[in-house]
């Protein structure tokens, strides 16, 4: 099956409300001749919990920096997505990074965002309310991040898919 992927627009984060999330922190070692050098690396989330979501990653030797940076880029990064009135997605879908694998599904109302940690992240600063997921393959909070976003870039707003067909709304709901 061919790859399914959006235009990106590009969008400007000085314009929005952005709030940011730390996925994970990793703290990596290199060995030099006078000991361990320790450097860290981070994944950050930001959203304005309207639509607009995106991931970033930062390394630097402290703490603080590689956030930073992981804010950053992921301000670089951001993508809108099509949902649906009852916050939840348009229709199943799934995303792939490396060995990860995410599955989203579309919930009815009051049913919350059932996901696992880097994906509920994403899902909750994206603004979905109501959506069911299923995390298969590598459990790498970097390969979560980056499968979910590209699940929700796969993502089609109704109306532009009926408008491509050339088939009024009013006809999609009547049958």
């Amino acid at each position: 099956m061919p790859k399914v992927t959006r235009k990106r627009h590009h969008i400007r984060a000085s314009e929005l409300n952005l709030e940011e999330r730390l996925v994970h922190i990793n703290r990596v070692a290199k060995v030099v001749k006078g000991g361990r050098r320790f450097s860290f690396n981070s994944i950050v989330v930001v959203g304005n919990r309207e639509g607009v979501v995106g991931s970033g990653m930062g390394k630097a030797n402290e703490v603080s920096d590689a956030i930073q940076k992981g804010i950053d880029d992921a301000k670089k990064n951001l993508v809108r997505i099509p949902m649906r009135k009852d916050g939840s997605i348009p229709h199943s879908v799934t995303g792939k990074c490396g060995a990860g694998e995410v599955f989203l599904r579309p919930a009815s109302e009051g049913t919350g965002v059932i996901a696992g940690g880097p994906v509920k992240a994403v899902l909750e600063y994206a603004g979905i309310q109501n959506i069911l997921t299923k995390s298969i393959g590598s459990q790498n909070p970097h390969n979560m991040v980056k499968a979910t976003i590209d699940a929700l870039l796969q993502l089609e707003d109704p109306a532009d898919v009926a408008q491509r067909r050339g088939v009024s709304m009013k006809k999609v709901f009547e049958g």
